[in-house]
């Protein structure tokens, strides 16, 4: 595993039926929580971590989108944790995250050379002079992630596990050995532990290469590599669905930014 300091940071930052979402899809999501085995914390726990009066502007404008506190509180991230946030990006759910486990808790946001030229100053913005001090950055690439066994409670891909059958080695991309990168996945979580994976639809029957054009995913193929990789699914919610996206296009359209179709999975670690 190769950590980078946050002190190292400031060098680098210079070097995926739709259903209408409503109060009764979060009652909902408690209560699959509770029925899943999972510790039924509060919901006002998720919003307190949304309203924080820290968190950036520029956040806050995406909110109504994403729906973070719905999300994680489906996921099932809590209080103390633990949480790896794969493919960090510029660090939106890693910093919620990090409210929601608190002091006690601890954020491992991975990124990596190309995240870091996609996301430019954002990176140094939010995690540049400790202003989050509880995250931990861990600069590692694609095909060089070593973890600890055991050693978190819960992992996060936000649209991006599309990334992973994406080949750019050009742009500092190169082709993933998708088996071994979600082995690794696996080592790293604990007994029990929960995975929750939010992407972009990609129309069914969509060949993984999708991931490396329109960087959408047929969840079916996430379904199929995340069992093969001793990981069952145990809900999926429809919060974030979009009957109005258009799957022939890339997400990264304008008009579709932010308002793509998206499945919200959760996963946990066989035993």
């Amino acid at each position: 595993m190769r950590n980078l300091s946050l002190v190292l940071i400031a060098m680098l930052a210079t070097a995926c039926e739709p259903t209408t979402v409503d109060d009764q899809a979060t009652e909902e999501s408690t209560k699959d929580a509770v029925q899943s085995g999972l510790s039924a914390t509060p919901a006002s726990v998720y919003a307190e971590a949304v309203a924080n009066p820290s968190r950036l502007a520029e956040d806050r404008a995406r909110d109504a989108d994403r729906k973070p506190a719905a999300v994680l509180e489906f996921i099932g991230i809590e209080p103390d944790m633990t949480v790896l946030d794969m493919f960090a990006g510029g660090g939106y759910y890693t910093e919620i995250i990090a409210h929601i486990v608190g002091e006690n808790g601890k954020v491992i946001a991975q990124t990596n050379e190309a995240y870091i030229s996609f996301v430019g100053a954002e990176f140094e913005h939010r995690f540049g002079n400790d202003r989050l001090p509880n995250v931990e950055i861990l600069m590692a690439e694609n095909n060089e992630l070593e973890l600890s066994a055991g050693s978190v409670d819960a992992i996060m891909l936000v649209l991006s596990f599309h990334d992973i059958y994406s080949a750019n080695p050009e742009q500092g991309w190169p082709k993933i050995d998708v088996p071994a990168f979600l082995a690794e996945l696996h080592k790293a979580l604990r007994s029990g532990g929960r995975v929750g994976i939010i992407d972009h639809y990609a129309a069914a029957g969509s060949p993984a290469e999708t991931g490396n054009t329109t960087h959408r995913i047929d969840p079916a193929i996430v379904i199929a590599d995340m069992n093969a990789a001793g990981f069952v699914l145990q809900a999926q919610s429809d919060m974030l669905r979009n009957p109005d996206d258009d799957y022939s296009k890339s997400v990264f359209e304008p008009t579709l930014r932010g308002k793509t179709d998206r499945f919200v999975m959760r996963f946990v670690k066989a035993d």
